[in-house]
């Protein structure tokens, strides 16, 4: 499934709902812990909120909200 780059946050209801469509229960997780999951399922870096505000995966929907988490 290829990503498509995000222009703004996405919310936790939207990241609930994505997680859902990988086959991912989310449970009691944290956005950063779900996301990392997801990556994951979709064969990328558990990267989320690491790169203290640079990131090279152009194509990541997460990117956005990624370059705002402070590490």
């Amino acid at each position: 499934m290829a990503l498509a780059t995000a222009k703004r946050t996405m919310s936790m209801i939207a990241v609930r709902k994505k997680a859902k469509g990988l086959g991912i229960t989310p449970g009691k997780m944290k956005k950063e812990e779900l996301i990392r999951a997801m990556q994951h399922a979709e064969g990328y870096n558990q990267c989320y909120g690491s790169g203290g505000g640079q990131c090279e995966q152009t194509k990541c929907c997460f990117m956005h909200d990624c370059l705002k988490v402070k590490s």
